[in-house]
């Protein structure tokens, strides 16, 4: 029966020979053992090849070598069956390849005190005689501390810093005319009315055509702009007249 120093192994044998890989029970990387030829399988190709050259030879002279090449071609394809299910003596050779193999993979490992498993050389520390999870590296640790403590400080500054001013809330422009939603054009989407619009005679503020009273400052918007002076029709809201210049 096998027994591995390591509990994580894989057995890559074949009826060709043998080879083994071996696996750091902390990282996982692998070390393949030399390929050990088998001495069966030698045996069994020898075999096969007097068996061929026996039928090749009774097919030329018939009769009973012919009769002769048969039998030992049987007897090699049963030879080779029988290895193929793995003999006792293919067996016994792979057990003696599996420790040749434990013996040059091992030195590859330690066997941590703390919690017993094998691991490689990447993950030993040498200077606490443990493996790195039981002991992690001083500088490793420190490196890797640190850029847990960067990456919580970026995120507690992301957490509070202003990216953005812009409103969120967005307003629907509502036709004068018709009453339904406009849309973003200069002109109603459902009845075609300019939707333009006016200031605010009192506070100056932007409000659309149609709307009797300011929604900043509650003014009426009908207030009139006609010059006192010269009597031209000026738009609502302006201080002086277009025309003449005086004062509305």
């Amino acid at each position: 029966m096998l027994h591995s120093f390591t509990r994580n192994h894989s057995d890559l044998s074949t009826d060709a020979g043998f080879q083994f890989e071996f696996f750091c029970d902390c990282c996982g990387n692998g070390f393949k053992s030399s390929f050990l030829e088998s001495s069966t399988y030698g045996q069994k190709k020898q075999s096969e090849r007097v068996g061929r050259l026996a039928s090749t030879i009774g097919g030329f002279l018939g009769g009973k070598a012919s009769d002769l090449g048969w039998a030992l071609e049987r007897g090699s394809d049963f030879l080779s069956s029988r290895l193929g299910d793995q003999s006792p003596e293919w067996r016994r050779e792979h057990e003696k390849a599996f420790d040749a193999a434990q013996a040059e993979v091992r030195p590859q490992f330690r066997r941590c005190p703390s919690c017993n498993r094998w691991v490689c050389s990447d993950c030993w520390n040498e200077d606490e005689g443990l493996c790195t999870e039981c002991a992690p590296r001083e500088a490793s640790y420190v490196a890797q501390a640190r850029s847990q403590a960067m990456r919580r400080n970026i995120d507690e500054a992301a957490e509070t810093a202003t990216v953005w001013q812009g409103k969120i809330e967005t307003r629907t422009t509502v036709c004068p005319k018709c009453g339904k939603p406009a849309g973003s054009g200069k002109f109603c989407n459902y009845c075609g009315a300019p939707l333009g619009t006016q200031r605010c005679p009192n506070c100056g503020a932007q409000v659309a055509l149609g709307l009797k009273f300011c929604g900043e400052c509650g003014s009426p918007m009908q207030k009139s702009g006609k010059c006192p002076s010269c009597g031209f029709e000026n738009e609502p809201g302006m201080k002086f007249c277009g025309n003449c210049g005086g004062k509305l």
